[in-house]
């Protein structure tokens, strides 16, 4: 009798499973497929793609794997995805080996991808050094060390990797520097087809006619930018690099419009969002026309950094008002 009840029980919760992955499973294809419905009856002039760091507080916190990205990015109605590198630190400490570590996280990435049918993009490097400061030989080793991402983004079938370009907050030391680092760089990842791209990150890299000028100087086909809608902030309190008050920004527009030229991706950033699904700190209609005037016709990012909504919410938030401003 107790076995009977036992058994029962099992088949109760397997079953019980079952329904659950089920209900998620249709509940995800429900979502994809409303997405692809809305993008062909808008017909959009590009493609979207997912940075992961709309998903970091979700990584961060345990509650997903960093290798479900893919998977998640696909569920959302996405085609692309672009990986940053810092969310796989774990992943990169489980074998004291780190070329081997590296090598198996490599691996398993691009077979999630390939599974889910999405494209790799960028890989958005953080942590490995500043390629802007005055030192040669930190800037040297900081070229070094974003090697091994180059190599990565190569494997992956990315087209390029995102670099910041901190350093040196002097505009007329940091316009050499920046063109020396990112120069070096550049001439490395030419040799693996990998574009090395710029995202105004705050500092004298959000200072747009700064960074073109950097651009001009470096002037080679597989260096460019990454054009954020938001991040324009050139100072804040204390001269902390995050997390304080920004007390000096750069206009947004402008510094869009300036950096398109050199565009080879474009990252869609958002915060929060009024009752009619407008972002409420940048007129996505605006910038939309910015960039399909400029000629680009590639993917644009998809980056919620908001505090009210969750990150999905966010993310789907971010999504459908590209779409619904793209005409």
């Amino acid at each position: 009798m107790q076995k009977t009840i036992i058994t029962g029980l099992i088949l109760i919760l397997f079953f019980g499973s079952c329904k659950n992955n089920t209900s998620q499973n249709s509940e995800a294809q429900k979502e994809e497929s409303s997405v692809e419905t809305l993008i062909e009856e808008t017909k959009p002039f590009f493609k979207l793609s997912l940075a992961q760091w709309s998903l970091h507080k979700t990584i961060q916190s345990g509650e997903m794997s960093p290798m479900d990205f893919a998977q998640k990015a696909k569920e959302l109605g996405f085609e692309g995805i672009e990986y940053v590198s810092q969310l796989y630190t774990d992943e990169l400490i489980k074998d004291p080996d780190p070329q081997k570590a590296m090598q198996t996280l490599l691996e398993a990435l691009k077979a999630n991808s390939t599974k889910h049918n999405i494209q790799n993009l960028i890989i958005m490097v953080d942590g490995e050094g500043d390629l802007a400061v005055t030192s040669e030989k930190e800037r040297n080793d900081a070229v070094e060390n974003h090697k091994k991402w180059v190599d990565a983004a190569q494997f992956l079938g990315c087209h390029s990797i995102r670099v910041n370009l901190f350093g040196t907050n002097d505009p007329e030391q940091w316009v050499d520097v920046a063109t020396d680092g990112l120069g070096k760089l550049s001439d490395y990842a030419a040799t693996k087809n990998i574009n090395v791209i710029v995202e105004n990150h705050g500092y004298l890299s959000s200072n747009a006619s700064l960074l073109v000028e950097v651009m001009q100087k470096v002037n080679k086909p597989n260096c460019g930018t990454l054009p954020d809608f938001g991040n324009f902030c050139l100072k804040r309190e204390g001269g902390a690099r995050w997390g304080a008050k920004c007390v000096k920004e750069y206009p947004k527009y402008q510094g869009v419009k300036e950096m398109m030229p050199y565009a080879k991706a474009v990252s869609a950033k958002s915060y929060d969002f009024d009752s009619e699904g407008n972002e409420t700190t940048i007129d996505y209609k605006k910038m939309l026309e910015i960039i399909k005037n400029s000629g680009y016709k590639g993917f644009v990012g998809v980056e919620y950094e908001g505090e009210r909504l969750n990150e999905i919410e966010g993310i789907k938030a971010t999504r459908d008002l590209l779409i619904n401003s793209s005409n």
